[in-house]
């Protein structure tokens, strides 16, 4: 084909995890909308062509045919009606006025901010939550990563992750990163530690993944005993001397203390509790402590499941005691444009009703309908919903919808109906990912990390806008915009970058609120501004400010040339000029030392806050299971067609369409089922019925079900059907973690019965 005729290629990003891979997107169709080729990008600096075949899929979400394209109010029936979008600003910045004056702008509760790739929303949000008063929130980031974050803000103040490219010894604890990825060009890299004789692989995950099947070891532990098997690992160091002491004594503080909590630690007994070879435990063990460097990653394998914040304690505990941190192949510190969460030591914050800690500025998911469902006077009375579907994605369906149901007002901002759309007073719908700028804040690479910022590939349906357009107009409606500052930046804007820098500082100090009005504010003043229809990237204005600031060193390294007075300007032009993203960061492997924020610069190994848990395991596993419900279920499982519910229509699904309960053979034939057959799954909370597919990936007693399944889609006929099984309609809110209360949701109890 001459380059005549070749056809056009847009480059974007894959929104399906969190590792947003380069793509690049040829449009066609008779409305020339349909993404009808998908291909790596080559120019990507992070995925370097790399994809998964997810990706390939993305029109079932850009063209799925639940698209909404007009606001929606709820009927006092509960059916819905088409409403003008001047009508839906003033009644929900009524409405939320409302609540914010007669019961305080705590009242009203922020759920979103997120997702994968989408996250300039989030931004934009702030303006809307600050003119309301709203002050807590949550995303799924509760979910999940809480628990670590908290341990991190403990021992080093800053988020960490592991170099595998570079790496000896790669473990993965709790992860399959065949299918969840989580690291730059996973495959790729699995495949090349797996066919090192000098590089060893270790897996620890109670089924026989994709990902342990390459391995050189895995720890295959029973269901929920991950704490057993790290803590007997961090025993066998300290037991054996293998603890790196002279690395410790130049960057840590409180080894004795730890050690004398692991000194006595019976490694045989643990070994057994957990379900792995002691002889297995200690070579393992030796072989990370021999390595010259060992990269580690938790997730939600171990995240999502019993003692999960002790566990990112334990294996912090391995990987410093190791001496595995500030060199190639080891753990650091990256050099984010913008943290996603704050991990750095901060004060005791609680959620109004429960007293839940608060980490990272997020309420824990799990308590969300205690913080509802009461008389308290602090209780959430309004709800405000972006890019998210807690009412599918959090545990325990049913309390979830009666919090729901309870609430004064619930506004539902996203591109279709989703389990909470139909829950909401208002569904506000908004472009895609794909019809607007937007960028991929799960940027972790090291030495060399990068920033993409996504330009539109198409302009949003007749009618629909982005986020910021809609916070700007509700701000406005909220009579909050401060439109004499917008004017002025605009002015100054177009008069040059120092005169622009100059009027932003003086509105900090003149303009009330102005901090957090500047999205918005930013938006109206620069938006209309920017080149290639990048108006949503005007908030990252303020953000290359600040890492300038914060990591002009690393910025300069990239290639970025500025005085300090002009590098964030310089950096936020370097975002806006590269379509496939750009390095924006290059560290020394020192910088990790100089990222640690605690109070003395040094790693904190004692974390006083988790020696009970940790006092508790000598006691042995508790019954999780019972005659009742004698079988452990993953409720949530990575599979080559499972994604995330952005995903609706089922004819994605190549394989395994309707999610079948995997068994190990033991258990299929104690049952008396056949591959194929059905069984009902039931746990204290409901009852389900699936298909099985009898695995030896398996372990006895263990069971699982696939993520991203259980979502309502319209079928050709205009009627709602489902497609596969509702996780959270099996699990519990109170099954969460007691310290940072992550869900339970690897490890349900349940009963399976052959039908």
């Amino acid at each position: 084909m001459s380059d005549a005729t070749a056809p056009t290629l847009h480059a974007t990003a894959c929104i399906l995890c969190e590792c947003n891979c380069g793509i690049l997107v040829q449009l066609g169709g008779p409305d020339g909308r349909r993404f009808e080729r998908v291909h790596g990008d080559k120019a990507h600096p992070a995925s370097r062509g790399y994809t998964c075949e997810k990706a390939l899929r993305l029109d079932h979400y850009q063209n799925g045919r639940d698209r909404l394209t007009a606001p929606l109010r709820r009927r006092p029936d509960g059916t819905f009606e088409e409403i003008s979008w001047e009508t839906a600003i003033r009644e929900v910045a009524e409405r939320f006025s409302r609540v914010r004056d007669v019961h305080g702008g705590a009242s009203i509760f922020y759920y979103g901010g997120g997702g994968q790739g989408n996250h300039l929303p989030g931004g934009y949000a702030r303006s809307t939550r600050a003119v309301l008063g709203s002050a807590y929130r949550s995303n799924a980031l509760a979910q999940e990563k809480t628990g670590e974050l908290w341990v991190a803000s403990q021992m080093t103040g800053c988020f960490t992750r592991g170099d595998f490219e570079r790496c000896e010894v790669g473990v993965f604890i709790g992860k399959n990163p065949w299918f969840s990825h989580g690291i730059p060009r996973a495959r790729v890299t699995l495949r090349e530690i797996s066919r090192d004789p000098e590089r060893c692989l270790v897996v620890i995950d109670p089924r026989r993944t994709e990902t342990a099947e390459l391995a050189d070891v895995h720890l295959q532990v029973k269901p929920g005993t991950d704490a057993w098997l790290l803590a007997a690992m961090v025993a066998v160091l300290v037991q054996e001397g293998l603890l790196a002491r002279e690395w410790l004594d130049a960057h840590a503080t409180g080894l004795d203390d730890v050690t004398s909590r692991f000194a006595e630690i019976d490694v045989a007994w643990y070994a057994a509790l957990c379900g792995v070879d002691e002889a297995t435990i200690r070579a393992t063990t030796r072989r990370i402590a021999a390595a010259e460097s060992a990269a580690f990653f938790e997730d939600l394998g171990v995240q999502m499941n019993r003692h999960s914040t002790l566990v990112s304690y334990l294996h912090r505990l391995l990987c410093f005691g190791t001496g595995n941190f500030g060199k190639p192949g080891s753990t650091y510190a990256p050099a984010p444009l913008q943290p996603l969460a704050n991990a750095a030591p901060g004060k005791d914050r609680r959620s109004p009703v429960t007293g839940s800690r608060i980490i990272g500025g997020l309420v824990p998911c799990n308590v969300i309908p205690d913080e509802i469902l009461t008389d308290h006077p602090g209780r959430f009375r309004a709800m405000l919903v972006e890019s998210a579907n807690p009412a599918h994605s959090l545990a325990d369906t049913a309390r979830m919808r009666e919090a729901f149901e309870a609430l004064e007002l619930v506004v539902t901002i996203d591109v279709a109906m989703t389990e909470t759309a139909r829950l909401s007073h208002y569904v506000l719908p908004v472009s895609t990912q794909y019809e607007k700028a937007e960028a991929t804040f799960f940027n972790f690479d090291f030495p060399d990390n990068y920033f993409h910022l996504r330009r539109p590939l198409l302009p949003p349906p007749q009618g629909l806008f982005s986020e910021a357009e809609l916070h700007a107009r509700l701000v406005e409606e909220l009579g909050a915009m401060p439109n004499a500052a917008v004017d002025a930046l605009r002015a100054a804007w177009r008069e040059g970058r120092s005169a622009f820098r100059m009027k932003f500082m003086e509105c900090l100090g003149t303009v009330p609120q102005f901090m957090a009005l500047a999205p918005v504010a930013l938006y109206r003043a620069i938006g209309p501004e920017l080149p290639h229809g990048l108006g949503e990237g005007a908030v990252l204005w303020a953000l290359t400010q600040l890492a300038a600031q914060r990591s002009g060193a690393s910025i300069r390294r990239a290639g970025v040339e500025g005085s300090d007075e002009e590098l964030g300007d310089a950096l936020f032009d370097a975002v806006i000029d590269a379509p496939s993203g750009v390095v924006f960061s290059v560290d020394t492997w020192d910088e990790s030392a100089r990222r640690i924020e605690t109070s003395d610069r040094r790693i904190h190994l004692a974390v006083p806050e988790l020696w009970d848990e940790l006092a508790a395991l000598e006691v042995g596993t508790e019954a999780a299971t019972s005659d009742a419900f004698p079988f452990v279920l993953t409720a949530g499982e990575r599979r080559s067609f499972t994604a995330n519910t952005i995903f609706r229509e089922p004819a994605w699904r190549r394989k395994d369409a309707a999610g079948a309960l995997r068994i190990s053979p033991a258990d299929a034939n104690k049952l008396g089922v056949e591959d194929g057959g059905r069984v009902r799954v039931t746990t204290k909370r409901g009852s389900v019925e699936v298909p099985v597919e009898i695995s030896d990936r398996m372990q006895a007693g263990h069971v699982s079900l696939p993520n991203g399944m259980g979502t309502d889609a319209t079928d050709d006929t205009g009627a709602l059907v489902r497609s596969g099984v509702a996780l959270n309609e099996l699990t519990a809110s109170e099954d969460r973690d007691p310290f940072a209360g992550t869900p339970w949701h690897k490890h349900v109890p349940a009963r399976v019965e052959a039908l």
